[in-house]
This record gives C-alpha cells, structure tokens and sequence, in this order.
C-alpha cells in the first residue's frame, strides 16, 4: 500500500475499444490499485464481464460502462474491433469520438486527478477544461512512435518512411521497401469523425500533459530519450506491466485439449482483435501450421469478408488435422494458455500486448507482423533483443508463404539449431530480467512519484 503522506491519486482510464488496449490498461490499473490508488475505467457496457476476473482490486478499480453511440455503417451490438471486421474499426473511433459530452459528464462528477487514454485526441482540451491532467498512456511501443511518428518526420510527411528519422537511435529497426505504402496509407486514412491516424495520434502526443509508455529503460531506454527531446515533455515509463495471473481459471474445454499434448509441443498461433488478414493470407497461416506436422490452436479472426473461419477454411483441412489442429474463430484466454506447459511455440503478430506476454513465458517466438506499429516491434524483437525469429517475406511484395512460416516454426522449435540457441539464450535472459524481484515494484513506485509530482 501507499507510503505515509503520499497523495492518493484518482485516475480515470479511457483506452480504445480494442481488447489489447483494454486489457493493457486494466493490468495498469491493478499495478496503481496494489499501491493504494483508485482508477475508474471506462468501457463498452457488454465487454466489461471478459474482463472482470482480471480486476485484482474491485474495491478501487471500478468499470463505468459506456453504451456505445450509433454510427451509420457500425453494427448496432458492436462495442470492440473484435466485434467487426478492420475497415470498420474507423466507425467504432467515430463512435468513441461521440461519446465526449458524455465523458465530461462522467469527469465532472468524478473529479479525478489524472485521465489515461490514447487515440480520442480531444482529451487533453477536455481535460485541461476541467483542470484535469492528460496522461497520453501508449500501448504501442516508445520504438515504434519514436520511428513513425516523430515530429521530425511530421513536417510534411517528407521524410521516406524507409529510413529512420534524423536522430533516431542506433538500432535494427528499419521498415522494408513493400512495408511503407501500406503504413502511409494507413496513417493517411481517416480514423474516425474525419480525422487520420497520423492526425489523431500527433494531437494526443503533442496537446497531453505527459507521455506514459508501458515499457522499461532497460529495454527501450534510447527511443524515450529521442521521444522526450522531440515532444520536448517528459517521457514516463510504468515498467513492463507484466499480466498477474487472472482470477479465472483456463476453460476446461482448451485446458483439456492441449493437456493430451507432451510439454513444449504445441504451436499457439494468434493475431489479435485487430486482425486483417485476407483469405489468401489466411489460407497460407493455416496450412503452414498444418505443414509443420506439429499440434497447433490458432485464434484468428475470419478474413475480410467472411462471418466465420469455418466458411474459408477447405472441409478437406479439418479432417487432415482432426485430433492436432483447432482454428478458433472467438476470443480465448490468451494469457492462460501461453503459460499452459503444452505451449512450445507462440506465432505472433506482434502486437504490444502479445509480445510482453511471450517474453515472460517459456515458448519460442516465431514474428509475423501485419502493419505498423508490429513491424516495429518484431525488428526490436528479431533484430535488437534477439529473442525469436520473423518469418521471411518476398522483397517485392512482402508476401508470406506456407513454406516460410513452417519454416520458421520448425527453426525455433529445433533444439540443434544455432538460431534457435541464440534465440532462447536471449529470451531465458529477457524472461529473468522482466520477472526479477522488485522490478515492477520499483518502476511502480517511480511511475507513481512522477505522477504525484504532476499534481504540485
């Protein structure tokens, strides 16, 4: 608990309506909550009971639900992007976009001392209204917005996204030719109520109080420095934010099924939420873990344009890989089954979330990023840290195939392999420092202070 004479801080959360985000600010919550501190998160009203036994402290973190307004185009009982496919996540930021009069409503009322959140930009001016401070809490890593989103390579958009920005740390972080349209288009696309990416994500990071990233100096130290002498603010870091273990326990249904597999057998394979894979991209993630002839569960969201993994999947398929292969099109319990002892092998899209959870399990880590921030982390992942293996694409186009990602599979998962040594000495290593005693405490407490110091 809190230190005598320390203020107690009342933090409200407002994070995007996506799972990963979600649930990175709730692990947040639980790490202030366990020093005293109370947090009231706001959240889509339905979603909130998937994410109850990960509350560790109800008595200070309280859910304040939202009901999701309509949007022309946004399905009337969506409330997340795992509720619709990704060219309609614009419409769930038009929507959140909406709920402003509402948020300042729930702020007026509650008078917190500090609200969190990430991509509704109008916060800071809302916040700053009501003499509040914003906190523009990053679930993207400080690499991938030092690289992207700097204001070096604001001016115009100029710079080749190819290249690192002018002052950006040493570091195998590079984008690939095929990779920069479709990340500057992304960015240039509307996000939301008219606004793009980029726009939306410059006016959080330049307008907020403070810069908050769920990460540690150990690891990201240089990109925080580049970040606080860029946006001339400080850069706070609230440590890793590793998972605690949630109250619930894994279903019976996926505990049972991957104990009928030998430790260290089995290939977890998942991209998020936020997933955009089309059918040919999808069809080639199946049948390269099919090829690997190892067992595997994959949850992944159906491809664009399909209402279920069922449809796209070859009926042929699921009669090759009966009793050692499942494709989960819902929501699982990623963090219960990446600890469960028949996981040997994670394939990831590298989402922020995804890859502080591999770190500090046992299973290798095969990298297979979809677009922006994840390629970033899967260069800071293959190429800085060392600590699992990206699947190789055609230089032309970035195309992947069923033969790259097998074989990637199948490089991590060899014992003799010289790779797949480095790969795993580098990982044991990571795993160490992240679960270190006191390391969360300590980057807690810090993250705390610094907070506190705000309010003076």
């Amino acid at each position: 608990m809190n230190n005598a004479g320390e203020k107690m801080l009342h933090i409200v959360m407002y994070p995007w309506f996506a799972m990963g985000h979600l649930t990175a600010f709730l692990h947040t919550s639980n790490k202030l909550a366990a020093k005293g501190h109370r947090v009231s998160i706001l959240i889509p009203t339905k979603t909130q009971s998937k994410l109850n036994s990960f509350n560790l402290h109800p008595a200070l973190i309280s859910f304040i639900p939202l009901d999701v307004p309509p949007v022309d185009g946004l399905p009337s009982d969506a409330e997340t992007t795992a509720d619709v496919p990704f060219p309609l996540h614009t419409h769930l930021m038009t929507a959140m976009d909406r709920t402003e009069a509402t948020i300042e409503t729930i702020l007026l009322d509650l008078k917190p001392d500090l609200i969190f959140f990430d991509f509704t930009h109008w916060i800071p001016a809302l916040a700053r209204r009501l003499g509040i401070k914003s906190i523009h809490y990053c679930t993207i890593s400080p690499a991938s917005i030092a690289y992207t989103m700097s204001p070096e390579r604001d001016r115009g958009l100029k710079l080749n996204l190819e290249y690192p920005p002018p002052g950006f740390p040493p570091s195998a972080v590079k984008l690939r030719s095929y990779e920069v349209p479709a990340i500057a288009s992304f960015e240039k696309n509307e996000f939301g109520s008219g606004v793009s990416f980029h726009d939306r994500m410059m006016a959080s990071l330049t307008n907020c109080d403070v810069m908050a990233f769920k990460a540690c100096k150990e690891m990201e130290g240089p990109f925080c420095d580049y970040l606080e002498r860029q946006f001339r603010k400080p850069v706070l870091l609230s440590g890793p934010v590793i998972p605690e273990t949630p109250t619930s326990t894994l279903d019976e249904k996926w505990d049972k099924w991957l104990s009928g597999f030998k430790k260290g057998s089995v290939v977890y394979c998942a991209f998020g939420s936020q997933s955009n894979l089309n059918k040919h991209q999808f069809l080639e993630l199946v049948l390269a873990l099919e090829r690997t002839g190892l067992p595997f569960l994959a949850a992944l969201k159906p491809p664009t344009g399909y209402n279920s993994v069922e449809e796209v999947l070859p009926e042929e398929f699921i009669d090759r890989v009966k009793g050692r292969g499942i494709v989960e099109g819902g929501w699982v319990q990623q963090q219960l089954i990446l600890s469960h002892p028949s996981i040997g092998c994670f394939v990831t899209h590298c989402g922020s979330g995804s890859t502080t959870e591999a770190l500090v399990q046992d299973c290798h880590i095969v990298l297979l990023p979809e677009f922006g921030d994840q390629i970033v982390n899967a260069r800071l992942m293959a190429g800085d840290l060392k600590v699992g293996v990206e699947v190789e694409r055609r230089d032309e186009d970035g195309w992947f195939t069923k033969e790259s990602i097998c074989n990637a599979v199948k490089l991590v998962m060899d014992e003799n392999s010289e790779v797949a040594n480095e790969v795993r000495l580098n990982h044991a290593k990571w795993k160490e420092f992240l679960l270190q005693d006191n390391l969360e405490s300590f980057y807690n407490d810090e993250f705390i202070t610094k907070l506190q110091d705000l309010l003076e």
